[in-house]
């Protein structure tokens, strides 16, 4: 699905990425800040790939031709191109809250999602939410929402795993918080 004005490979230890319109990038070193009508997010990836701006391209390079270098190229590209999703048009995980005897009531609080009721329990239960995230509660669903898709995913994890069941059939106990949209592509 690559297209030639997105990412061109002139080389097998060079790759380009162009910057989309309304976000900018800043590099420093091995440092990226990229920023974007929803905020700035910097990071910072392996020194053995030297990351360039040119005009308005992102060139990435490596010294070496070894099979671990190249993968790690793809890697710093496709994290590169989820800060440009991130900063222009946000990431967003879906899910979805499903309980048959016990209603819960989760709500967002501060730093945390307090889960209360959970399969009837008398303590509630605590999810973690990273920094930058904002977690909503929408009925019976749940929307995680960010700049940084590594946040986001983890911020949804601690959710999912919060809720998990244990030491019950799962075939008969099905209360929990569930991932079900990456994105905006439906999980099967």
């Amino acid at each position: 699905m690559r297209t030639s004005t997105e990412m061109k490979k002139t080389k097998d230890t060079h790759l380009e990425l162009e910057i989309p319109q309304g976000t900018s990038i800043e590099v420093e070193k091995n440092r990226v800040s990229v920023s974007g009508p929803k905020g700035k997010f910097t990071r910072e990836f392996n020194p053995r790939v030297k990351i360039d701006k040119k005009d308005n391209r992102v060139v990435l390079k490596t010294k070496s031709a070894r099979r671990a270098d190249k993968a790690l190229l793809c890697t710093i590209r496709t994290h590169i191109k989820n800060m440009f999703h991130g900063v222009s048009d946000g990431i967003t995980y879906k899910l979805k809250i499903v309980y048959t005897h016990f209603p819960m009531s989760p709500k967002a609080q501060g730093s945390e999602l307090v889960i209360d009721n959970f399969m009837g329990e008398k303590f509630p239960r605590r999810a973690a939410i990273l920094n930058g995230v904002k977690v909503e509660v929408k009925g019976r669903d749940v929307l995680v929402t960010g700049i940084s898709k590594e946040d986001v995913a983890q911020t949804a994890a601690n959710i999912e795993q919060t809720t998990r069941i244990k030491d019950r059939d799962h075939r008969v106990f099905q209360d929990g918080i569930y991932l079900v949209e990456k994105d905006g592509v439906p999980i099967a």
